[in-house]
């Protein structure tokens, strides 16, 4: 669960993401080298979305405000079986706690908030 914000960045639990945060149900990860909303790939997400099972969806946080993500991008997950929600990144971090507190088998994407 995120436990807050810090600068541009996350924290869960006593750790600090401050350039971006990938999480799923099992661990909480660094977004190293996250691309812009523009530029995002599903690529980008492989570590994220190799679970089994699939994701019901992936919440991406597109930062500081709403931005859309490539819709090849989201064609993409959608020919996975993979939903896509996006919001800002602050609302996706706190959908996160209320879904996975619905124990929802879902990942989250979250881009800093610049």
């Amino acid at each position: 669960m995120v436990t807050g914000f810090q600068g541009r960045g996350f924290r869960v639990r006593d750790d600090v993401f401050p350039d971006g945060l990938l999480l799923s149900p099992v661990r909480a990860l660094a977004w190293q080298d996250a691309p812009v909303v523009d530029a995002l790939t599903v690529a980008d997400l492989s570590d994220l979305l190799d679970l089994d099972p699939i994701p019901e969806f992936l919440l991406l946080g597109t930062g500081a405000g709403l931005r859309q993500p490539p819709r090849s991008f989201v064609r993409e997950l959608e020919a996975r079986g993979i939903g896509v929600e996006v919001m800002d990144s602050r609302a996706a971090a706190r959908a996160w706690g209320v879904l996975r507190a619905e124990e929802r088998w879902i990942v989250a994407a979250l881009l800093p908030l610049l």
